[in-house]
């Protein structure tokens, strides 16, 4: 959902205006007890035979998710918004393609997604719209009764994180950050081989999003239109999830470990300037932009059990893309990009990095033996269809969801609290406890299959 002739400024204002929020205050204190929370957790409710979706913002990433969707047997997308008319009728059309019945379009303005919460009889509402929206598109679902998914990350602020989890809590919707880096090959053979046991005690990981956004961040549509205007705001780790998640799940967070504080640096903004410079003509209004956001971001987070994770952020250089993902144990270690592995008493050689791909064979993730998946032509080479398979395959059986509504609260605080630690010259910050305890307790998160 994007438009060059509404502000950010309108559209932040039209969201909170659509859902009540104002400046998204909470309805709970925060950091108390249980006594604040409903005494049940919204990780599982009753199993939904075909689950009916509306589907909020079918740009890029939306689209990707439509194209996965109707694949998936036992669900519907009934419902289509997005404030570009011309991309809800080519997402009508990919549905109606696969022999489903015509969706019910809302195309009028930037806050229709509430009239289509409201009036539609839905299970799941789904958005993949800009960062800003979507809190404003999980409350607007969870009030009316609906279960909620959004892309990454799912909040900008802390008061963003809290208000999901208390509107989680006080109408027991599943609310899920749909990280699709969770579901890469890599990332779950390193998860299959932690749960085997074969890296022996995880202590350390590292990882980062490293991305060249260049182009991306300038261009005259798609994410061009909203996307650069954080980078002139903010310094900070402003997109932490992709690499963050699967690690995360290697230390068991929010299963028994959680993130107990973190410090942050930037370094200098010269990426996006000389990139301006070098692209467009002098008198162009891109040539005199200033940006807040540090070409590289550097965050250190330590747990409540002493773990350590670092976590990298790079949109502005030329580089090849990466998200590190190290997961070092007491036995072994393995890292991506170039992807390998090096377990003590198996490796051929001491000292010497094995491939990766050596160990698909006998220790490749159930999930990545579904043919579904390895056949997925839409998304980023299958993981887009596990994590959409696996939500609705949840939903239709009753389970609790891969990753709930504290797991997409943690992760997405990451960027507000790096934020305020670059600017108090990298003061440790602590992290809320959103989950008020139930980390403790909650089961590491298993060994799934399709």
């Amino acid at each position: 959902m994007t438009n060059e002739h509404l502000t950010r400024r309108q559209l932040l204002e039209a969201g909170a205006a659509a859902v009540g929020v104002g400046a998204l205050a909470t309805s709970f204190p925060r950091g108390l007890p249980a006594m604040a929370a409903p005494a049940t957790d919204p990780l599982a409710a009753p199993p939904i035979e075909t689950v009916r979706i509306g589907f909020v913002g079918v740009g890029g990433m939306g689209t990707v998710h439509v194209e996965n969707l109707v694949r998936i047997p036992g669900c519907r997308i009934t419902a289509v918004c997005d404030i570009v008319e011309a991309h809800a009728r080519r997402a009508a059309k990919l549905i109606t393609d696969a022999g489903h019945p015509a969706p019910t379009l809302y195309t009028r303005g930037p806050t229709d997604f509430v009239r289509l919460c409201e009036t539609e009889e839905l299970d799941l509402v789904y958005t993949a719209t800009p960062w800003e929206w979507h809190v404003p598109v999980l409350v607007a679902a969870m009030r009316n009764g609906k279960h909620a998914a959004t892309e990454v990350p799912a909040a900008m602020t802390l008061d963003e994180c809290w208000q999901m989890v208390e509107e989680a809590e006080r109408h027991q919707k599943h609310c899920v950050m749909m990280e699709n880096c969770n579901y890469d090959r890599p990332e779950l053979l390193a998860l299959h081989l932690v749960r085997k046991g074969l890296l022996g005690e995880v202590l350390h990981a590292e990882c980062g999003y490293l991305h060249d956004l260049r182009e991306v961040k300038f261009s005259s549509e798609g994410e061009g239109l909203w996307r650069r205007a954080h980078s002139i705001r903010r310094n900070a780790n402003l997109y932490p999830t992709h690499g963050l998640g699967p690690v995360a799940n290697c230390l068991d967070i929010n299963r028994g470990d959680t993130f107990a504080y973190l410090v942050s640096m930037s370094g200098p903004s010269r990426g996006l300037q000389e990139y301006a410079a070098a692209h467009f003509p002098p008198d162009a209004p891109q040539r005199r932009e200033q940006y807040a956001l540090g070409d590289v971001n550097v965050s250190l987070i330590r747990t409540v059990n002493g773990k350590t994770i670092y976590v990298s952020h790079d949109t502005n250089l030329p580089r090849p893309y990466s998200r590190i993902h190290l997961v070092q144990g007491t036995k072994g270690v393995v890292q991506g990009y170039p992807n390998r592995v090096y377990i003590e008493g198996r490796s051929a050689s001491h000292g010497r990095w094995d491939e990766l791909a050596s160990y698909y064979p006998e220790f490749d993730h159930p999930l990545w033996r579904f043919d579904a998946a390895r056949q997925a032509t839409s998304g980023h080479g299958g993981m887009d269809f596990l994590e959409d398979w696996r939500l609705i395959k949840c939903l239709r059986e009753g389970l609790p969801t891969d990753f709930n509504v504290y797991d997409a609260a943690l992760l997405s605080s990451v960027t507000p609290l790096s934020e305020t630690s670059v600017a108090e010259r990298s003061r440790p910050v602590d992290f809320p406890d959103f989950s008020r305890g139930r980390w403790k307790t909650q089961a590491p998160w298993g060994i799934v299959e399709a």
